[in-house]
């Protein structure tokens, strides 16, 4: 009898670990593998990125293609692959103990609206006139082709600073931009005003960084779209020809909505892998601030891969048509943080980005065409009545992110041994830090008023200012991961406290010190939980706990589905006046 109770037992206790051991599996499972993939039809094909622990062998190759999937390009940088694969057979795969992770090739779009003085706002004349113009560093500028151009051109005039073209959308070759947004960011950049010097011109377009090399690697399409996949292969791409070009800044002046930790996004981890290669990395907040999809008034709708903590992600500011940047603001439409899931403190930095002249890419481009009132007319810059003009205008944190990017070079110029972090670090501290408590600004098509308020979710560490970085000597720890942008967290009672593993760079007594970084005024202004966000009255209040609860929450990604997330990406083709 005590032998069978035993025995019972033991098959109880054996069956009760088989279902333990079941449900650790399938909680497993569902881990490796992302929330927008566990329900979708059993027989939709998707495109998916796996993530390998230690890179995909001929093994793994073999058992994911019983499951019928195809592979599609190997992503060493990621230590995976893009395949296709139908839904249905997801879950068997993510049983794998090989596989860390499995996402969609999601799509990734210019973060450009379509609409000078930024030179001026940001007191980039004081770098030219120290004879600094990013002579000899080379930026990867990721986006959607370089188009030939004038203002392209080396010093002597002849011969191009574009000096390696790579096409990376799949079933296309030319490296030409198709769609008129790597163009026009490349200007903001590089250009030197070739096309509008001379007797006739009034007026001059140059970049910040005029004197740089550019490496054009296509990933979006005449439409503005890429993939995630597309994407890392670039970023692979410019961190293998770092040696020979020497390319210390990569621009991406694009996104997507964020949908799982950075520490688990492919795209996230492809930034991490450059910058950890000692190149500094220039995202796009994203132009989602006027987003209230959620009732958060914008706030985490910062995009990824801005998202990540080690990147310099740029918010965009209205130059107001004047050259102090005493009178300039936000840009409504331009994204705040938190971050989604992580909850990290973005944007870091804010520079020019609304109504900006660059060059244009061609009378053929998409957004040229579709868009043509946005040619910058003739006579704004030309006493010569005949001809055609070379400049196009847009707005966007994408026109941004290049001004910030042109401004790293310069600095990688003038002191060659900066890291990326230590690049950080001296942009925001050195920023501009006087800002209004808020603006407003109206929506001609809608009549709609939007507010911004000036908190570090909204405008970073500041206003980049390339004189005082330029002038800086300061010195944050010259390792990865030193200039992380930190996390926050908040308490019962609704107060707002960084919550970092860096407690050296970012605490209040460390070596930045909170009111170096971001400065008095506006960091006690959110951190401590004043009215300006927090209040009665503030978009995170008692009366909007949807909002709250989405970027706070774990669980909710904007709102109620998917689709409104990925529409809430789209690109508003309209300027802020």
């Amino acid at each position: 009898m005590h032998r069978v109770m035993r025995t019972s037992g033991g098959i109880r206790y054996l069956a009760l670990l088989s279902l333990v051991f079941s449900a650790n599996i399938a909680t497993a499972t569902k881990m490796r593998l992302s929330k927008d993939l566990q329900h979708l039809p059993s027989k939709q094909v998707v495109s998916v990125i796996i993530q390998y622990k230690n890179g995909p062998s001929q093994k793994d190759l073999n058992q994911v293609a019983t499951q019928g999937a195809a592979l599609q390009e190997t992503l060493p940088l990621v230590r995976g692959g893009a395949f296709t694969v139908k839904a249905g057979n997801l879950s068997t795969l993510a049983n794998d103990p090989d596989i860390v992770y499995i996402s969609p090739n999601r799509t990734v779009h210019a973060a450009a609206t379509v609409t000078d003085f930024y030179d001026q706002a940001v007191i980039a004349p004081y770098a030219w006139s120290q004879s600094l113009t990013g002579k000899g560093i080379g930026i990867a500028v990721i986006d959607s082709g370089i188009a030939s151009s004038n203002d392209f051109t080396l010093a002597t005039g002849k011969g191009t600073r574009v000096v390696y073209n790579q096409n990376f959308v799949v079933g296309e070759t030319t490296t030409n931009d198709l769609y008129g947004h790597g163009t026009h960011v490349a200007g903001i950049i590089a250009g030197n005003g070739a096309n509008s010097t001379g007797a006739a011109f009034t007026k001059k377009f140059i970049g910040i960084a005029y004197g740089v090399n550019l490496i054009n690697l296509r990933v979006l399409d005449e439409t503005g779209s890429g993939s995630d996949s597309q994407v890392i292969a670039a970023i692979q791409q410019a961190i293998s020809l770092k040696s020979k070009y020497n390319i210390r800044v990569i621009n991406l002046s694009l996104g997507r909505p964020v949908f799982e930790s950075y520490s688990l996004d492919p795209l996230c981890l492809a930034v991490e892998s450059a910058w950890k290669a000692g190149i500094v990395v220039v995202v796009a907040a994203g132009n989602e601030g006027r987003n209230n999809s959620a009732n958060t008034d914008g706030y985490g709708t910062i995009s990824a891969p801005g998202n990540d903590p080690y990147v310099i992600t740029v918010g965009a500011m209205k130059p107001m048509g004047t050259a102090t940047r005493t009178d300039d603001l936000i840009a409504s439409y331009s994204s705040k943080g938190p971050t989604l899931f992580d909850h990290i403190v973005k944007p870091d930095i804010v520079a020019p980005g609304n109504l900006t002249d660059s060059v244009l890419a061609s009378s053929t481009a998409t957004l040229v065409k579709s868009y043509p009132g946005n040619i910058v007319p003739l006579s704004y810059y030309s006493t010569n009545k005949k001809g055609t003009s070379n400049y196009f205008t847009l707005s966007g944190t994408s026109m941004a992110a290049p001004v910030v990017s042109g401004a790293a070079a310069l600095l990688l110029q003038k002191t060659a041994s900066l890291t990326p972090d230590q690049v950080k670090a001296r942009l925001m501290k050195s920023a501009y830090k006087t800002f209004p408590r808020e603006s407003t600004a109206t929506d001609p098509s809608t009549g709609i008023t939007y507010t911004s308020q000036y908190d570090i979710f909204t405008v970073g560490a500041g206003y980049l200012d390339i004189q005082g970085a330029l002038s800086s000597t300061d010195l944050a720890a010259a390792k990865v991961g030193s200039a992380m942008s930190p996390a926050v967290t908040v308490d019962k009672s609704g107060n707002v406290y960084l919550a970092t593993s860096s407690p050296e760079v970012w605490s209040k007594n460390g070596v930045w010190g909170t009111s170096v970084v971001w400065g008095n005024s506006v960091f006690s202004t959110v951190v401590n939980g004043n009215s300006v966000l927090w209040g009665s009255s503030a978009p995170w209040g008692a009366e909007n706990d949807t909002g709250y609860s989405v970027v706070w929450g774990t669980s909710v990604v904007w709102g109620s589905s998917t689709s409104s997330s990925t529409e809430a990406i789209s690109i508003e083709i309209q300027g802020e006046e």
